[in-house]
Parts: structure tokens; sequence; C-alpha cells
């Protein structure tokens, strides 16, 4: 065998066929169809986090081209490049590569709504000003057509400097072949002209940046200008002679206000394009674009929410019951077969106490969470929550909340935390803590477990004409958590945080027909968050509370046991023999936990609880809930599978026939009324706190927070077990 032969080639020689991969920003108006297209084009090739610094969410995703792939950098929807708000700067520092780990990008793409140019050719144009290369989407097409607007893209394109414009209906994938080929060549773009909107400001502009030497990017300078005593106007001063910009200020907008005169120069020019790009035919009196108006009136819109509303509870608990059926028995199957092949002892206990009855007491209540995320996602894809929005509008003025409360409110129902975070594009800082103050009374689907396992327990299944009673209960907590988050608002608007009534305005989108592309991809984003809870949070707070309930082991206690089987089986046989093993097991099983760490701690604080009607048992699931309020679930999935006298019943089971030591149901109609409302209203969620300490700045207000619902939630039981008991 001969020896390998070594061959050196120089450097030089090789030639390396790679392409870096380009990268392209996404920016539009919201409800432009922005999220869809992004999806669209990604599909489940995406990644969420956030940007370093800030609360803001990053979406990235990669787009598949016929001879390579881009990136796709999903930036916040916005209406302007003001500044005002976290996303607007987000959205600018992000083009200019302003953000560590986020290099520029190599272009941008701009989501452009057919049926709203009106409002797009606005931002679009000031971005045109930061003289990056853009190729744009033109969104509602198929809208648009049908509501008899015509749009000229030769015309239009020519207005716009020569970009490139590609019409889509993300929807249906019509034109993403074309947006596709664009994006590939984005980097040898050109980019566009500045419009000639405001040719003052824009020499201006021009002349300072060349002056300061491109200290400020020219989209710096015209904010500085905009908006004196921010902080690109400090900036654009320790380069300039302050005089000098004033005197430019007085000779650009002279007594009227800056960002009034930059929105008459900027909608002048949109009008002026418009006019030539774009013809709006009569609509024809069909019964659809008659239903649509009817539909966007007040009291038929307000009718077919609640409508919407009923049929979505109605839905949780009717449509999931097979799929929950279906995982409570592949759990108890799961759990048996480990029960049959493990000995008896604390690995066996570990296995089905600990983990399988814990996590999967959660688990359990998936189908239902999806079924509301699915109707959530539908309603928000096809346009209808953003109505739902403005709707409830006015109830919220009423109370002093902000109209731009209203889609972090909404966002509540989902989860407090991201809620909290939008919270951000509210300018007003006491709007801004008051509707942080009320998000957590929203019902998120953290509560969902905790209600679905009472209701699902305590709650007949009968139905009330054509809807479920288990609905109704569940549709009046969702209103029960509105209220307290509407009474808090109200409170605190007339006493702490005092001030002006707010104004409001909304960019309604049209109706449209949901993406199911799209609605897939936000439903499995949503069962991955709720899995890789409960394999994390949950999973370790159940191992910890079996612990607590497993140990110290009672060395009194299996002696007895060990006895009183002895006699059972010298005295008995049979089917009787049988049932009094069983019964010692389950007395031993419920011994064992009143010793155990978790009985003594639940019976120390029991006292505090006992008023409300709750027993050691269920006062140590609450207060091990109070870090997160979907672990109570598991902590009385584990608890009663360790210690209750049914043990072979579900957990639902389980709770009905637990007694107080004289006999006593401890889970009544009043004492279950009681703990429905505290978890209505009670701040069990150690994120939420967080995220507000995080978003206030301090202490004062997550304080304030956890200990006013704690206390309106306390005292809320504590009156229904206590009145309810007296009747």
């Amino acid at each position: 065998m001969s020896e390998p032969t070594t061959v050196y080639v120089p450097v030089e020689k090789i030639e390396i066929h790679r392409r870096a991969v380009a990268s392209v920003a996404v920016i539009g108006n919201p409800n432009s169809g922005k999220s869809t297209l992004f999806n669209r084009l990604t599909g489940l090739r995406q990644t969420t986090g956030n940007y370093p610094g800030v609360t803001v969410e990053k979406h990235f995703g990669t787009v598949q081209l016929e001879s390579s792939a881009i990136q796709l950098v999903d930036l916040p929807g916005i209406y302007c490049l003001g500044g005002f708000s976290t996303d607007e700067q987000i959205a600018v520092d992000v083009i200019l590569g302003r953000i560590n780990d986020t290099p520029p990008p190599d272009g941008l793409l701009f989501v452009l709504d057919a049926t709203h140019l009106y409002q797009g050719l606005y931002l679009l144009q000031q971005i045109m000003e930061m003289q990056v290369p853009i190729v744009v989407a033109l969104t509602m097409t198929d809208v648009a057509t049908s509501s008899g607007i015509d749009i000229s893209i030769e015309v239009l394109q020519r207005h716009l400097g020569g970009i490139h414009i590609c019409p889509v209906v993300a929807t249906t994938g019509r034109g993403l072949d074309d947006l596709k080929q664009a994006l590939e060549h984005i980097d040898e773009a050109v980019a566009p002209a500045i419009p000639e909107s405001w040719p003052e400001l824009s020499s201006t502009a021009d002349h300072w940046v060349e002056k300061t030497q491109n200290a400020l990017p020219r989209i710096d300078v015209i904010q500085a200008l905009l908006h004196p005593g921010s902080q690109h106007d400090k900036e654009l001063q320790q380069l300039l002679d302050p005089q000098e910009i004033e005197e430019k200020r007085e000779a650009l907008f002279g007594d009227e206000p800056p960002q009034a005169s930059e929105a008459r120069h900027r909608y002048r020019w949109v009008r002026d394009v418009l006019r030539e790009a774009q013809r709006q035919a009569p609509l024809l009196e069909r019964f659809g674009a008659k239903s649509l108006r009817w539909l966007n009136r007040p009291w038929p819109a307000t009718l077919l929410f609640f409508a919407v509303m009923a049929l979505v509870f109605q839905a949780v608990f009717s449509w999931a019951t097979p799929l929950m059926d279906g995982i409570d028995a592949g759990a108890s199957a799961l759990s048996d077969w480990v029960g049959a092949h493990l000995p008896a002892g604390a690995v066996s206990s570990f296995i089905t106490d600990g983990i399988i009855a814990g996590v999967g007491s959660v688990i359990i209540f998936l189908p239902q969470i999806l079924f509301l995320f699915l109707f959530i996602i539908i309603l928000e894809d096809s346009g209808f929550l953003a109505r739902a929005g403005f709707l409830v509008d006015r109830v919220r003025r009423g109370v002093g909340l902000s109209g731009q409360s209203v889609i972090p409110m909404l966002s509540s129902f989902a989860c407090a935390v991201p809620a909290i975070m939008a919270t951000r594009v509210i300018p007003n800082r006491r709007d801004r803590i008051a509707t942080i103050l009320a998000a957590p009374f929203m019902t998120c689907s953290a509560r969902l477990p905790v209600y679905a396992l009472l209701i699902a327990a305590f709650v007949p299944d009968e139905n009330i004409g054509w809807f479920n009673l288990q609905g109704i209960v569940l549709l009046g907590l969702y209103l029960l958590g509105i209220f307290g988050g509407l009474v808090t608002a109200w409170i605190m608007k007339r006493s702490a945080l005092r001030g002006p009534k707010p104004h409001f305005a909304l960019a309604l989108p049209e109706f449209r027909w949901p993406n199911p592309q799209t609605v897939l991809i936000k439903l499995l984003d949503r069962a991955r968050i709720f899995l890789r809870r409960a394999g994390t949070v949950i999973f370790f707070v159940a191992i910890l509370v079996w612990a607590l309930a497993y140990f110290p082991r009672s060395e009194e206690v299996q002696t007895e046991l060990h006895s009183a089987v002895t006699q059972a089986e010298t005295t008995l046989s049979g089917e009787a023999l049988e049932t009094e093993l069983q019964r010692l097991e389950n007395r031993a099983s419920a011994d064992q936990l009143s010793q155990s760490l978790l009985g003594r701690a639940g019976r120390f604080i029991a006292p505090v609880f006992e008023p409300l009607g709750w027993d050691w048992r269920v006062s140590a699931a609450v207060i091990a809930g109070f870090p997160a309020r979907e672990v109570v679930v598991a902590v009385m999935g584990t608890i009663y599978a360790v210690g209750d006298e049914a043990s072979e019943a579900s957990l639902t089971e389980k709770l009905r026939a637990a007694t107080w030591p004289d006999g006593r149901p401890i889970f009544t109609v009043p004492m279950v009324l009681g703990l429905l409302l505290f978890y209505a209203w009670c701040l069990q969620c150690a994120a939420t706190i967080a995220i507000i300490r995080r978003e206030t700045n301090g202490w004062r207000w997550p304080l304030f927070a956890w200990t006013y619902m704690t206390v309106l939630g306390y005292v809320g039981a504590l009156l229904i077990f206590q009145l309810g008991s007296m009747a």
C-alpha cells in the first residue's frame, strides 16, 4: 500500500463560491399586512428575541431565493418616524445600524397597504429620505380592487423615484415570485431620490449634515429641527450655534407648531401623488358591501362583538373536551403503566404523583388554551380585533384610560407581560401607569387552567337556551377581570394619576380573510411557549411540591399500615379485602401528607385563609402559585394525587370529594365562587411584577399593584364566602 501524496495548492488558486446572506428590514404601518407577508415569506424559518436594552421584540426569518437566501428583519409597525415611541426609535436605529449585534440592513422592504395609501405614503417618504435601497410590496390589492380602487403602478413608481413596486396578495401568495426576484437584487439597487415635499427642510438638513461632517445622520438632524428640546436637538446644539438653529426654525415654521408644518407639507405631497396615481370608483351596492358598512356602525358592531365572544367561550369548553379527555386518558394510562412496572416507593411516587400528576394536570388544558388563542388570532388577522378595541374606547375614556391603551389591554388577554411592554406607545406617563395597573386584571392564559378546573368540577354541564352554563361562567370571569381593571383605572385617574382626558385616533383595517399560514404559525408559537413553560417552571414546581409532600416519611404511619393490612388479610377476602386495603392505603397516604413539610407549611398558613373556606391543602396550593398562577393546578394535582381518598378518580372528582375532618365538603358553592374571584383579581405572577418594575423604573408601582390586587382578591373572596355561607 502506497503512502498518500500531499499536494500543496497556492492560496491564490483557491476560489470560494459563497455569497454573504443579505439582510432586509421589513417596515410598514400597523395592519398593513406586514406580519402576514413576513410569515408567508419566511414560514417556520424564523426566530424571536428582544433588541438589547429594550423590551421591543425582534423577529428574524430566512427567505429562500433561487440562487441565495436573505434574512428578513421584521420591524415594529409604525405610522411615522417622529421618534416619540420606542418602536419608532427602534426602527430608525435598526435602519441606521445603531443597535449592537444588528448590522444595518442592505435594503428595506416597505409594506404599503393599497387600501390606505394616504397614511402609508406619509411614512414611505420619510423612509425615502434616509437614502436606503427600497423595494415596495403593495399589499391588499385584491381588497382595493373589490372596493373600486384603481392604482396605476407606473405613475406611482414614477413619483417614488423609480422604486420597484410589487403588487402582492399575501394571503394567497399572488405576486410573491416577483417580490422574491426583486429582493434577490436589492443590494444592487440604487437609493431613491428624496421626495420634494419640503425643499427648504431638505436643503437645511443636507447643509447641516455636511457642515457637521456627518456627525449626525440626516434623519436625526430633521428630528432635531422638528422636536425642540429632544435628545436629537441637544446633540445638534453641541455641534452648531444654538442661535443659528433657532433662526432656522423661525424661518421654517414661523408661529406654526413644527409637527403641524411637517404634516401639512408631507400630506400635500401625498395628495399630489394620489391625484395622479389613484382613482376611486363608486362602490357597487352589493349585499356584501352593505353588510360591511352596517357592521361598522356602533350598535351592530357591539352586538356582533358580544356574540363572537360568547361563541369563543362556548367553544373553549365544548370543542376542547374530546382532546382534553384524550390527554387525560393518556396521562392516566402512563401513570398506571409506571405504577405497574416499578416497585412501590419514592421512585414510583416521584414519577406518577410528582411528574405525571403535576405536569399532566396542566398539559390537559392545552386544547382549551389553543382554542382560545385560535379565535383571538383569527379575530386579529381579520381586522375585527381592532374594531373591538375601537368599540370599547368610549368606555375606557370614561374611566380616564388613554385610547392608546386599547391594544395593550387587549393583549393582556394573552399575557400581561407583553401588554405592559406595549404601553410604551402611550406618551403620557400618567395614562401609561394607569394602563399598566389595569392590565394585570385582564384574564390571561395563565388563569385559564385554574378557571377550567374549577368550572369543570363545580359548574354543571348544562345548557341555558343555546348557551352552555360553563361557558357563561367563563365569560363572566373575563368580564369580572375587565370590571376590576376599569374600576382600578377610574380610581387611579381621580387620585394619584389625576390628569386631563386623553384623545384617541385609530386607523381601522379592512375586513379580510385570515391567512391560514399566519394563523398556524402564531398558534404553534403559543403552544411552544406554553409547553416550554410546562416543561420548565411547572415541571420544577411539581417536583418541588412532590418532595415537600412526600418527605419526611413517618415510620409510625407505615407501621400502623402494615399492622392493619395484616389484620385485614386474616379476616377478609375477595372484593371486601381489596376495598379495605385500598381504604387503608388512602388513609396512610393522607396521614403521610399531613405530616410532610408541605402539610406542616399548609397548616401554618391555614388560619390566614380559613375565613375564606380554604383548608390547608388549598392554602398551600395558592401560596405555591404566587410566582406563576398556572402552577396552582399542578400543585393541586400533586397534593391530591398523593393523599386523597379517591385515588382512582380524576382531579375534578378528587376536589369534589375533599372534606374537612368532620366530613363537611371543602369546595362549597360560596367557597368556589370566592376562589374564582380571588384568581380573577389577585396578582400571582412574578414575571408581571418584574416587568412593571422595569417599565416604571422602581419598586413603588409593582409593590402597590401586588398589595392592592392581593388585598382586593382576599376581601372579595372573604365577602362571597361569608355572605354565601349565611344564606
